[in-house]
């Protein structure tokens, strides 16, 4: 599948992570998280000590940190500065505040840029909110996964210590809001993307329909049919 890129969007708690890393180890191909970049230009800010509700200064510094995305599927890595920040990005006061920098539009264009250049010639699956829109709006495989609210809300439960369903969901539901609206490549469906929704489905088979997908897409040359793909079982993350 030389050349290959599987655009994988959408909202928090649908499974693009998981997903996107299986079908990247299938392929054999590179798998790049361009979430975890927005988290490391956010862990950077919070660690220099720039207000967040200050745009203005946000975008005065975003072009100061080093952010290096590794795409190994099987151990995928991010540095800032050199500084390996896999950890940290995920803790709360990231997760809190990376959709309020990710708004910022110097800073996705900034990285965006980054991202383009990983792509380079594919062989790639890239994750994100704006993969299909805004990264790469010509990939070869354009997937836009959705779950219920409820249903991500107990993933992203499951994921972390000290919390509850109720709250993450209300958590998502504020992120959702931002990242949908924000006046910078909001999160939508690509034209042409397939939905796929991951309610009912355990991970092995989001990457089994994916991978279907990618070879129906490969046999046949065209791009996403903007079809709605939907099974029923339920997700358990492995």
């Amino acid at each position: 599948m030389a050349g290959l890129v599987i655009a994988m969007d959408g909202p928090s708690g649908s499974g693009k992570s998981s997903a996107s890393r299986g079908v990247a180890r299938a392929l054999g191909l590179r798998y790049l998280d361009t979430g975890a970049m927005y988290r490391a230009m956010t862990w950077w800010m919070l660690r220099q000590g720039v207000d967040l509700a200050d745009s203005d200064a946000i975008v005065a510094r975003a072009a100061e940190p080093e952010i290096v995305s590794g795409t190994d599927p099987g151990g995928p890595t991010i540095h800032v500065d050199g500084i390996d920040v896999a950890g940290p990005i995920r803790e709360t006061e990231v997760t809190a505040s990376v959709s309020v920098v990710a708004a910022v539009p110097e800073v996705r264009s900034r990285l965006v840029a980054l991202q383009r250049e990983i792509i380079g010639d594919g062989d790639i699956v890239v994750e994100g909110r704006d993969i299909g829109t805004v990264v790469a709006p010509d990939a070869t495989l354009k997937i836009y996964l959705t779950a219920s609210a409820e249903a991500r809300a107990r993933r992203r439960h499951a994921e972390l210590a000290g919390t509850t369903v109720e709250a993450q969901q209300a958590a998502m539901a504020r992120r959702d809001t931002i990242d949908s609206t924000r006046r910078a490549d909001p999160l939508s469906m690509a034209a042409g993307a397939v939905e796929l929704d991951t309610t009912a489905l355990n991970l092995e088979e989001v990457i089994a329909e994916v991978l279907r997908l990618a070879e129906a897409r490969r046999g046949s040359g065209a791009k996403g049919d903007g079809s709605r793909s939907d099974t029923g079982h339920t997700y358990e993350r492995t």
